[in-house]
């Protein structure tokens, strides 16, 4: 690594060690250094990954890893979630959409960078997502994640959606369909480690503009229980 690169990547003050480590992985320069700066505000340092990412993801902790959508994400993504000590790592995808990143949702990705990377969008990004990187879990009940989403509505309608955060109590979805707040259903979706649950739930809020909506999952269903014990595990892992 040149000087220059070290001088973007590594914290402003030596004295002050990092608390977490972020991964960037296959960033040119001008996105890894916009990346770094974001990162360094929360007291993440950023470390450059290249040809060696896959490897070193086996053998070194991180806290989180930034990794560009493309013919190489598989192997990295892969490596990181069976690596032992990076098997919770913070999964952050450049590039693409919702839709593309369904492609690897097997990975748990948990939010997305989009290309050009500008700085107040990355910061807000970094921002929204910085306690779970840092470990502060038990102060962070949502858990942001990208899976694709079933919905079954009351009227046997058929709903696909993608997931934004995850909590005990609901979901937070993104859907270009017509959905209306009050209607209920049965929602299915799989994370990681939790095998595929079926829940009913009510639809309890929408931003037609984002095309988002939140669902909140039925207290009457018991299995809605998996998902909080997944939780619990995810946030002690």
């Amino acid at each position: 690594m040149d000087k220059a690169v070290a001088t973007a990547v590594m914290p402003t003050l030596a004295s002050k060690k990092a608390s977490a480590r972020v991964a960037l992985i296959d960033m040119n320069e001008p996105a890894r250094n916009t990346l770094a700066e974001c990162f360094r505000q929360f007291g993440i340092e950023s470390v450059v990954l290249n040809g060696d990412a896959v490897e070193r993801l086996k053998t070194q902790k991180f806290e989180a890893c930034v990794i560009k959508l493309g013919p190489n994400a598989d192997a990295v993504m892969d490596s990181a979630r069976t690596s032992p000590s990076n098997s919770r790592i913070v999964l952050y995808a450049v590039g693409g959409s919702a839709q593309d990143a369904m492609r690897y949702s097997k990975y748990g990705i948990n939010a997305i960078f989009h290309e050009p990377l500008e700085r107040p969008a990355v910061l807000k990004l970094v921002r929204a997502t910085q306690m779970l990187v840092l470990h502060e879990l038990r102060r962070y009940v949502r858990i942001p994640v990208i899976t694709e989403i079933a919905m079954v509505m009351a009227d046997n309608r058929r709903v696909t959606a993608t997931s934004i955060e995850v909590s005990s109590g609901g979901m937070s979805l993104r859907s270009a369909e017509d959905i209306s707040i009050g209607q209920a259903g049965e929602v299915s979706f799989a994370l990681l480690t939790l095998p595929r649950v079926w829940v009913r739930c009510t639809v309890s809020w929408r931003n037609v503009a984002g095309k988002t909506f939140g669902i909140r999952f039925d207290n009457q269903d018991e299995r809605r229980f998996r998902i909080k014990e997944w939780i619990d595990s995810y946030l002690e892992g």
